[in-house]
């Protein structure tokens, strides 16, 4: 099963540097029941986007959570055994396509790297720092946080994340 693992850059060095992702249970995102009737698509391509944006907003509220942190929402693309992940029931909307994966990851099972692009940085820093707001139902913090969505995470090799976390 392919997983998304929502990150920050920090969050990658640090990865880089243990050779893992964890410590477990491992919060990721992936193509669950759920996540199929919600978007109501056959198409794998499509489900495995969607997936992959949900990892990359989890990755936004991560920076909401970390002022200090580069402004780049980070997914590390995983495979992992299928027992490995396990979802979460129900068709709540804050959870769609959410899985636990029971224990750390080698860093070498990672597919790619999916990471903003410096063009998105301005973009990235307004809607984590609407994310409260936007929560709380304003609705043009909403539209801010919603702008996040416009920018496509870049795909990187495995190879590439020492240059990534310099």
């Amino acid at each position: 099963m392919r997983v998304y693992v929502p990150l920050t850059l920090p969050g990658l060095a640090e990865v880089h540097a243990a050779g893992e992702l964890g410590p477990a249970p491992l919060l990721a995102y992936a193509v669950t029941p759920s996540l199929r009737e919600w978007y109501v698509s056959d198409d794998i391509e499509e489900l495995e986007y969607a997936a992959l944006s949900r990892a990359a907003a989890a990755s936004l509220r991560m920076l909401a959570g970390d002022p200090g942190a580069a402004r780049r929402r980070v997914v590390v693309a995983v495979d992992v055994e299928d027992k490995a992940a396990s979802t979460v029931p129900g068709m709540d909307e804050a959870t769609l396509g959410e899985v636990r994966v029971a224990g750390a990851v080698a860093l070498k099972r990672a597919a790619a790297v999916h990471v903003d692009a410096d063009d998105a940085v301005a973009d990235i820093a307004a809607a984590a720092d609407a994310l409260g707001a936007a929560d709380h139902g304003d609705d043009d913090a909403q539209f801010t946080v919603d702008g996040a969505e416009d920018h496509e995470l870049l795909w990187f090799g495995v190879q590439e994340i020492p240059n990534l976390v310099q």
